[in-house]
């Protein structure tokens, strides 16, 4: 195996959704991807739900998640840059010509508002999304696929 498929899951605030994203294909995929997670405008925090359904649905202490701001991964050589809201997307800046970029949209969980059973659903069905796409990437026959093929498949893992 070479050397394992940097990926970078972007957000708005990197509280939630890349938290999740980052922390699930680490699981996932194990060694064969260096993972990282970021915001365009980080909060400084990761959302406390998201790290309990972590450790809840999918045994993953994700305890020592920060949220970080995308500028630090400017000079990263990057494979994947995965962009999981929309708002993150408008904003996601040019990277290498040789960095795959996709866009995996999912709803807010952290936008919801209601009951704590209710905000916990909200981010265990995101969790969900993410983890589905998560199987599919890492399926991809990533060594034996090239630059445009990669790219189309990883993009179409996100209308899943």
């Amino acid at each position: 195996m070479s050397q394992p498929y940097k990926v970078l899951f972007l957000c708005t605030g990197n509280s939630a959704r890349s938290i999740l994203s980052e922390y699930l294909l680490k699981s996932i995929g194990g060694t064969r991807f260096e993972v990282y997670s970021a915001g365009s405008f980080p909060t400084g925090r990761v959302n406390p739900i998201a790290l309990e359904v972590l450790k809840d649905v999918y045994g993953i202490d994700a305890r020592e998640a920060k949220s970080k701001s995308m500028e630090m991964f400017a000079e990263t050589n990057l494979d994947f840059v995965i962009t999981v809201c929309d708002n993150a997307r408008e904003s996601c800046p040019v990277w290498s010509s040789e960095t795959i970029v996709a866009h995996w949209s999912s709803p807010d969980p952290a936008a919801v508002e209601g009951s704590q059973e209710e905000k916990y659903r909200a981010f265990k069905d995101v969790a969900s999304q993410i983890h589905r796409r998560l199987q599919l990437f890492t399926a991809l026959p990533l060594e034996r696929l090239d630059k445009q093929s990669l790219a189309t498949a990883t993009e179409e893992i996100g209308l899943k």
